[in-house]
């Protein structure tokens, strides 16, 4: 019987390039409410250009381009069967990503749930009151602006020197670029420390013809947020549940190869006992989300 291989990511990119405003963003957040001392930072993009924005994380971006090129340096001398793959980030690291369209600035969220991306149009917009005080923020000068979005109080801090109506995460609609926005608790935030004109990658995934992706990678799932929220209400209460189900649907004579993070070959039970392990570790330690709304 002839067998069928399956790898955790399998897909190729084709790059096009296209000239982009890049904004640095240093983002600093509290994940868990229990412990305000362990503060955790990520340096995130938000890239700009005629059609709108992308905002998302310098170290997933990294780590996803160079899984991918591991992948087809690897299939260079002939699929052989099994691809060797690992996605290596720092702890903290963010994996969401905001993409506004413009002129309408209609805006789009992917989401991680276990090992399923999920993406949603977002149904609100931020609603700003802009207020007198000024102040240099670095090389800026910005003025303020509080909003209420998301189930957290936000205060804003934008310049018109910079004449982008855009900033980081999902805000957006002030006279200038958003330098900084803070929220009242101070868990989460965002902080503009540099940009640059650039060429910035375009990704059109490719699948690779014979082969089922499993867990990460693969294309998202386009949800509304009542749907976000059952999905993971779901996940809580069965973190292996996505994972079940496409193990199911692979056909009879399927050889799935399993490995830990020491890279041990492992058996279906035992990785299923490792995500209920890590999910209920990443419970606890992970409750203090940027928009608990969507998270009720």
């Amino acid at each position: 019987m002839k067998k069928s291989y399956f790898i955790l990511l399998a897909f190729l990119s084709v790059v096009v390039n296209a000239q982009v405003n890049r904004f640095f963003y240093d983002y600093k957040y509290i994940s868990d409410s229990t412990n305000r001392a362990e503060v955790k930072s990520d340096v995130m993009l938000l890239d700009i250009d005629k059609n709108g924005s992308k905002y998302y994380s310098r170290e997933k971006f990294v780590a996803d381009s160079t899984m991918k090129a591991d992948i087809a340096k690897q299939m260079k001398g002939g699929f052989g069967g099994s691809i060797n793959v690992r996605r290596n980030m720092k702890p903290g690291t963010t994996l969401s990503t905001v993409t506004k369209k413009y002129p309408d600035y209609s805006v789009s969220f992917s989401e991680n749930i276990g090992n399923t991306t999920y993406k949603m149009q977002e149904d609100q917009k931020p609603e700003w009151k802009i207020l007198p005080e000024k102040q240099k923020i670095g090389e800026y000068n910005t003025q303020k602006a509080t909003t209420n979005f998301g189930g957290r109080s936000w205060t804003a801090w934008f310049s018109t020197d910079i004449p982008f109506q855009d900033g980081p995460y999902k805000f957006y609609g002030l006279p200038g670029l958003i330098v900084k926005v803070e929220d009242k608790t101070g868990s989460h935030i965002m902080t503009l420390i540099g940009n640059k004109k650039t060429e910035a990658a375009s990704e059109e995934d490719i699948q690779i013809p014979g082969l089922t992706t499993i867990g990460i990678g693969g294309k998202e799932i386009e949800i509304n947020k009542k749907q976000f929220k059952k999905a993971w209400k779901d996940y809580l209460t069965d973190p292996t549940k996505d994972m079940k189900q496409t193990m199911s649907t692979l056909p009879a004579g399927a050889v799935v190869q399993m490995k830990n993070q020491d890279g041990k070959n492992i058996d279906a039970n035992e990785m299923y006992r490792n995500i209920e392990k890590r999910a209920k570790e990443d419970q606890l330690k992970n409750n203090n989300k940027i928009e608990p709304e969507l998270y009720k």
